[in-house]
């Protein structure tokens, strides 16, 4: 899924969509959304959220929704100033699996790549 303007939003692959859909059925609940941001905290300033939340606690004021195959995900303003342009994937490797973050805001990373400062 990509959305015009990569400098107002994120990217998601259709492997994170697939993935957090699976997830999603893993735990019997299609009806939350995947809220992507980042809050204070973690070794380099800042730290990723990805989490499943009910849709009740989603706000259109101040987040947007980007959805795809049955998948919303969601992110609030201020993650977005720390996330524009940034690709959100699924990886399955010899290292391990999970989402990862390509943010191209990211001035440094820590080693484990959970958190960043911009």
């Amino acid at each position: 899924m990509s959305v015009v303007d990569k400098n107002r939003t994120i990217e998601i692959t259709e492997k994170a969509v697939a993935n957090a859909k699976r997830l999603m059925e893993k735990e019997g609940n299609l009806d939350q959304v995947v809220r992507v941001g980042v809050k204070g905290g973690g070794c380099s300033g800042l730290s990723y959220v990805l989490r499943f939340e009910d849709k009740e606690k989603t706000n259109p004021l101040i987040d947007q929704v980007l959805e795809n195959n049955s998948v919303s995900f969601v992110i609030d303003k201020k993650s977005l100033i720390f996330l524009a342009g940034t690709v959100l994937d699924f990886e399955d490797g010899l290292n391990g699996q999970g989402f990862t973050f390509k943010n191209p805001n990211a001035r440094q990373s820590c080693g484990c790549g959970e958190s960043f400062s911009a």
